[in-house]
């Protein structure tokens, strides 16, 4: 079982990361066939906090003290309400393509909030990525503005959906020795638990109203497939690939997330392709990276103790 851990992590994260592409496209059909921004991240969070329930059952019993349960308010606020909010807004607005390729930044905020608050060493390569993939934002950014439509981008859209990344990578500094005291679980069903309750009061009475609506059945389908697949799913798919792989081959199949939401946006006709896209892609996946191939202080720090045992035994 060890020896395919490996494999079993790989396809856990191109599954996950592809599962996350696909939702781009289908979230924006549902989006324009009946459900609003709002109501899919009601759907998203209310849906998926039943499953992990549902689920933690069977799962190992973790006793989580009052201080830590609090702890999880936090991290709902930035790795679920905030980032899911903006995110899901910003697509409704936005093109599926403008949002995956956006998706791909996270890993230059890391880096950046790693810098504040973690003391991360900042290296001319970090700074050359960051530089890069800033530069491939700012142009899909500009191209949403000429043109705001929802086809090739809409600068609103765009924006949520870059402030989403930067409040993931902000939960992920705040908040990263307390996820990984506990497993998927429990991480999720008390984070999902205190982002309904954030949620509920403000947006109930319209997600009522829309689960009341004549909708069409593939409407709710295309719901279904975001809250079950794009959300309850690969967050465990990512979970079994991030217990095994290091930081950076994870960030990796970030990649994939924006080929696949570009494919079936063409092939779904919600979604065109131009040139400045490609510019925008080439600089942020190079700028991410150059941010993930530079060293972290970590890193160097066993790269100079290693090299003082060598000098020692030499």
């Amino acid at each position: 079982m060890d020896n395919n851990r490996p494999l079993i992590a790989h396809i856990s994260m191109f599954l996950a990361c592809a599962g996350w592409g696909l939702m781009a496209p289908i979230g924006k059909d549902a989006m324009t066939h009946g459900i609003s921004g709002i109501d899919m991240v009601t759907f998203r969070v209310c849906g998926a906090c039943l499953l992990f329930w549902i689920a933690s059952i069977f799962a190992p019993h973790e006793h989580v003290p009052a201080k830590d349960r609090l702890m999880f308010a936090g991290a709902a606020l930035f790795g679920l309400v905030l980032n899911q909010c903006c995110y899901t807004i910003g697509l409704s607005i936005t093109s599926p393509i403008n949002s995956s390729i956006v998706t791909t930044s996270m890993p230059i905020f890391a880096m950046l909030l790693s810098a504040l608050i973690l003391k991360e060493p900042i290296t001319g390569k970090k700074a050359t990525g960051v530089l890069m993939g800033c530069s491939g934002a700012l142009i899909l950014i500009l191209t949403s503005a000429a043109h705001v439509s929802d086809k090739v981008g809409d600068i609103r859209g765009d924006l949520l959906c870059l402030f989403a990344q930067f409040s993931f990578a902000l939960y992920l500094a705040l908040f990263n020795p307390l996820i990984r005291r506990y497993n998927v679980f429990t991480v999720n069903k008390w984070m999902f638990s205190w982002a309904s309750l954030a949620l509920l009061p403000f947006t109930y009475s319209h997600a009522w109203a829309t689960l009341n609506a004549p909708l069409p059945l593939y409407t709710w389908l295309e719901a279904g497939y975001v809250v079950v697949i794009g959300t309850f799913a690969c967050y465990i798919l990512t979970m079994i690939g991030q217990r095994t792989l290091r930081p950076t081959v994870v960030s990796v199949y970030n990649y994939v997330q924006p080929v696949v939401a570009v494919t079936v946006s063409i092939a779904m006709g919600i979604g065109i392709f131009k040139w400045s896209h490609s510019i925008a892609v080439l600089l942020v996946f190079a700028g991410v990276w150059l941010v993930t191939k530079s060293k972290s202080r970590r890193d160097a720090a066993k790269e100079l103790q290693t090299t003082d045992v060598l000098d020692v035994l030499d």
